[in-house]
Parts: C-alpha cells; sequence; structure tokens
C-alpha cells in the first residue's frame, strides 16, 4: 500500500504531462504572486478566486483542461467550478509539485 501512495506523484504527472502534449489547456490557480514566483511552463494563471468571472478565456468548453495550485485545494475548487460551468474534461493535478522536471 505505501508503495501505491508514493507512485501516486508520478502518475499525476505523467498523465498531466500527456495531457498538455495533447493540446490540454494548463490552468494555474494560484495567485498572480504566486505564479510570479514560479509557474509550470506553458500554463495560464487564473486565480482561483477571479475564475468564475473569466471562465471565457479558457475558451471552448469541450477543451480539456489540467488544473493545478499549490496544494491541491484550490485546484479541487477549480475543477468543481469548471465542470458546473459545462467544461467536462477536466483534470485535476492537484498541487504544482505533482509536475516534476
Amino acid at each position: 500500500m505505501l508503495r501505491c501512495l508514493l507512485c501516486r506523484p508520478k502518475a499525476r504527472d505523467q498523465e498531466a504531462r500527456g495531457l498538455v502534449e495533447a493540446g490540454a489547456l494548463l490552468l494555474d490557480v494560484r495567485s498572480r504572486e504566486e505564479f510570479a514566483g514560479g509557474h509550470v511552463p506553458g500554463a495560464l494563471n487564473i486565480p482561483v478566486q477571479e475564475l468564475a468571472s473569466r471562465v471565457t478565456e479558457i475558451e471552448q468548453p469541450e477543451r480539456q483542461v489540467v488544473v493545478y495550485c499549490r496544494s491541491g485545494a484550490r485546484s479541487a475548487a477549480a475543477a468543481k467550478l469548471l465542470k458546473a460551468a459545462g467544461f467536462g474534461r477536466v483534470h485535476d493535478m492537484g498541487a504544482m509539485s505533482n509536475w516534476h522536471d
């Protein structure tokens, strides 16, 4: 069981990378300050507090979206909001640390 828990972040990373390579939008829902301090290359920054009013910036609801934040709480909230807004293909990567260089 412990081994599976240790492998989970790597599996999330591989799945997220595959989706982004296939054309998914990579969405960082942290604050502007956090984003400026470092982010995954190619990510669009829309803070979770602004997401409801800026959801049209994500383009087509049929586009795959990979969302992340610092710890996973904001990305989960953002994924829920996106799904409620009609985005059916949302992948919650959780913490930015799940994306390994």
